[in-house]
């Protein structure tokens, strides 16, 4: 079974950027479609960012659409989703997930295998 580790969290200032990794265990991160989540204080655990196995398809959550970008890099078994422009409500521990489904999962419900979560805290 895969095992997940998210990195690249910390405070950032409005504008900022930061790019979130997801290192990926194991010889078989080709064939999980993976995706980005992430969870406010009282709030319910949101859709970021998906992408498929191959890396030819991608979903974005409408929120971050044109300043996030997710991306898979088969060779270092890592995801990343590059976060441009972030805002204060972007604040939220972000969680890197794994699925076996061919689409681009965008549900939690689709998605056998999460990480920890990294923290991202966006000040005004």
């Amino acid at each position: 079974q895969v095992q997940l580790v998210e990195s690249g969290g910390g405070l950032v200032q409005a504008g900022d950027s930061l790019r979130l990794s997801c290192a990926a265990s194991g010889r078989t991160f080709s064939s999980y479609g993976m995706g980005w989540f992430r969870q406010a204080p009282g709030k319910e655990r949101e859709f970021v960012a998906a992408i498929s196995r191959s890396g030819g398809n991608t979903g974005y959550a409408i929120s971050v659409k044109g300043r996030f970008t997710i991306s898979r890099d088969t060779a270092k078994n890592t995801v990343y989703v590059q976060m441009n422009s972030l805002k204060p409500e972007d604040t939220a521990v972000y969680y890197c997930a794994a699925s076996s489904l061919w689409v681009v999962p965008t549900t939690p419900e689709q998605y056998h295998t999460w990480g920890q979560g990294t923290q991202v805290t966006v000040s005004s």
